[in-house]
């Protein structure tokens, strides 16, 4: 299937749902005889949290929903299992730093006919505090380098003593001596608790050894290598530099950059045995090549409210084109696309008035689709972290307002001297044959707001070119980029395009994207996200035929959409946009008009994430966002809607809340979300294609088609007349 699949049947959504349940839920073993754990109270936890010592234990209460799981029977009582548990919380009690903590009561209560409710209580006594900690073995080192090895230790003086914290404070210690160069640190230590004084003695011992600098590389690999050697030396030194100190992160990053070259299917740097008389460390790179060829076949459904697709697609590698490890790509999706939908698609419209449909629907378009492309790369342009790409795409679209034919290349660079930040300067140049959705059967051209045809070319047809220079800058620092729960992401894309490089169109467009990602809690169960991204297109501004100083309009293939699982989840995909009327005779309202794009975006989206249990997790979220007509701006404009629809917090800047399920697969998280748009604003920016004036349209204000049915009470409001409702199923999270 595709990477995402967007308003399937909520038949399918219930599935997954039970699905997810029945994987994510454990029992205990399955003995009929045995009564089921209906209760389970732990009673006298003032200083640690009862669901903490819930967690350490085997026996589990019986959920709630149990009976609606069918794949997934009841916890059933073991006594031999219980008596393990009742020592657990005990040693988990003392691991917290309270020795003296005991059982003082275990009741086993009958319940019902074939149930038994467990409760405990503890007396937990008074923790044990660290009273002293001592230091050895570092005296031998500078001041600098102890005060980085010590500096705010998990376990200190005057804090409870916590076994996991201490181990912890170990393996920091050891870890940051060894990051400054002490290859072989070793830390190690003892603890003396005192009972009677609930203070604890803690020893601290550690064995530095001597600093050591990185030595040779040496590479071990298949017995017959298509990689030379020296290729994985000169990657590797990207990070790991003869005579520099030795450094464990200077390890991964060279990992990170020989795996990066793509030709292996496993990496693994590591230290060799250190040289004691040189003080150096040798460096072992572990190698085994991956198959440089590859082929890759699949399919794929998309289903919107707006657009449905089906698709296959197809992809060949070759991973060491003519040596070098220059990789020559070549790949394709073909599918037929039909707009709205299958259905309405193939409808026929009454035209003579006898009650039956004789003439196609031209209002539904639907088609053949497909891209094909080649794309080239050669490591090592000119410098070890520099990559020479280019690539020539063919491809047929269809789209709400309009159809395409046409092809694009695209050549540059990659510079990434970091494995976290990248830098890709590039030339592109794009060719398409446009070609207007038509609304009305006697409908022969197409307004320039439309399609941006060039002046003089207002019709349903023309032919642009689109030339234009792209710098595209990456950093980032997320601890995974398809489920991140931690770190950051800042991107920017700048576009310059016409004036000497030519084409139909100058124009210069700017896109900012930001994320952070931050977890806390107990466990680490909540994560907080954030995103913000927004864009402008800047377009020379010209005197028209009354003498009116405008911009001139924009091609659509580089204007900006919104909306969709991966974008503001208040519209469906691309539905935020200004739009275009192209069949006023539409039945519903929202298929009256089609989405051009506009010159202006703004994203912002706040999630909190939590962990419900397994692998299933709840999210709440706000996202707003808008598509204006005009460049961005803060200004009021209320006598020019170009402008004011491009105004941050204006009447067409939308706000949406929702919420949703994940649930983490092998390929990501499977994610259902449910977004209600606010009803803040004004009706999407719509204008007429016989005066170019903008004219809102009004919606019946629904819900997933519940709620408004009545076309003559249609009404205007906040991003009208698309209904309030949108709901995705899809594979990653939304940012």
């Amino acid at each position: 299937m595709d990477d995402a699949l967007h308003h399937r049947p909520l038949l399918s959504a219930l599935i997954l749902l039970v699905l997810a349940a029945g994987c994510a839920t454990t029992s205990g073993a399955q003995q009929p005889e045995q009564p089921k754990v209906v209760g389970l109270d732990i009673k006298g936890t003032d200083q640690v949290s009862a669901s903490d010592i819930k967690d350490k234990i085997v026996t589990s209460k019986t959920p709630w929903w149990e009976p609606l799981n069918p794949f997934v029977g009841p916890n059933y009582f073991d006594p031999n299992t219980w008596q393990a548990d009742l020592r657990r919380i005990v040693r988990f009690y003392q691991a917290q730093g309270f020795y003296e903590a005991r059982i003082d009561a275990s009741n086993e209560q009958p319940t019902g006919k074939d149930g038994i409710a467990l409760e405990v209580t503890v007396h937990e006594g008074l923790p044990t505090q660290v009273a002293a900690f001592n230091v050895t073995g570092l005296e031998e080192l500078s001041a600098e380098h102890r005060q980085k090895a010590l500096a705010e230790l998990p376990l200190e003086q005057g804090e409870v003593f916590r076994e996991e914290e201490w181990e912890a404070t170990k393996e920091l210690v050891q870890q940051r001596l060894r990051e400054l160069g002490y290859a072989e640190a070793e830390v190690g230590g003892e603890v003396r608790v005192d009972l009677a004084t609930h203070g604890a003695q803690v020893d601290l011992r550690v064995q530095a050894g001597p600093r050591y600098r990185f030595g040779t590389i040496f590479v071990a690999t298949n017995a017959n290598p298509q990689v030379r050697p020296q290729r994985i030396i000169e990657q590797a030194q990207g990070a790991v530099n003869k005579g520099d100190w030795y450094s464990e992160s200077a390890l991964a990053e060279a990992q990170a950059r020989v795996f990066r070259m793509g030709v292996f299917g496993a990496v693994k740097v590591t230290r060799g045995t250190p040289d004691r008389e040189a003080r150096t460390v040798p460096v072992v790179v572990d190698v085994r090549e991956a198959p440089f060829r590859s082929i890759r076949l699949g399919g794929g459904v998309g289903l919107d409210a707006a657009r449905q697709e089906v698709r296959l697609l197809g992809e060949w590698t070759h991973r060491n084109f003519f040596g070098g490890l220059r990789r020559l790509t070549v790949g394709g999706r073909v599918g037929y696309a039909f707009i709205p939908n299958i259905t309405a698609a193939f409808d026929q419209i009454d035209t003579d008035g006898d009650g039956r449909g004789d003439t196609p629907n031209l209002s539904t378009p639907h088609g053949l689709v497909f891209q094909l492309s080649t794309q080239f790369e050669q490591p090592r342009f000119l410098a070890r972290d520099l990559r020479l790409q280019a690539s020539l795409t063919g491809e047929r679209g269809l789209e709400q307002a309009y159809n395409f034919i046409g092809g694009r290349a695209r050549g540059g660079v990659i510079w990434q001297p970091h494995p976290d930040f990248s830098f890709s300067p590039t030339y592109n140049l794009e060719l398409y044959r446009l070609q207007g959705q038509r609304g009305l059967q006697d409908q022969t051209t197409v307004p320039t707001l439309v399609l941006g045809c060039p002046a003089g070319e207002e019709q349903e047809i023309c032919n642009i070119s689109v030339s234009y220079l792209e710098q595209t800058a990456e950093w980032d620092r997320r601890d995974d980029p398809i489920a991140p729960t931690r770190g950051y992401y800042a991107g920017l894309s700048l576009q310059e395009g016409g004036g000497p490089l030519m084409g139909d169109y100058t124009f210069l467009r700017v896109l900012p994207d930001v994320r952070g990602y931050f977890t806390f809690g107990p466990k680490d169960s909540v994560t907080l996200a954030a995103r913000l991204r927004l864009g402008t297109l800047l377009t020379p501004v010209i005197t028209n035929e009354t003498g009116e100083r405008i911009r001139q309009e924009s091609a659509v293939v580089n204007r900006f959409f919104a909306g969709g699982g991966g974008s503001m989840r208040g519209f469906n995909s691309r539905r935020l946009s200004p739009m275009n009327i192209s069949n006023p005779g539409a039945e519903q309202p929202s298929d009256q008009v089609v989405p051009i794009g506009g010159n202006s975006l703004l994203e912002t989206s706040v999630e909190v994430r939590f962990k419900l249990f397994g692998d299933l997790s709840l999210a709440a979220f706000h996202d707003s966002g808008l598509v204006g007509a005009g460049p961005l701006n803060f200004g009021p404009h209320q006598d020019n809607i170009r402008r004011e629809s491009s105004r941050i917090f204006g009447d067409h800047h939308y706000q949406a809340v929702g919420f949703g399920l994940r649930y983490q697969t092998i390929v990501g998280p499977i994610r259902l979300d449910l977004a209600r748009r606010l009803n803040i604003g004004r009706p999407l920016p719509t204008f007429d294609p016989s005066s170019g004036v903008a004219r809102p349209v009004p919606g019946l204000g629904d819900c997933f088609g519940l709620g408004g049915t009545d076309v003559e009470n249609a009404r205007e409001y906040a991003g009208a007349p698309e209904g309030f409702c949108t709901f995705f199923l899809s594979i990653g999270e939304a940012f």
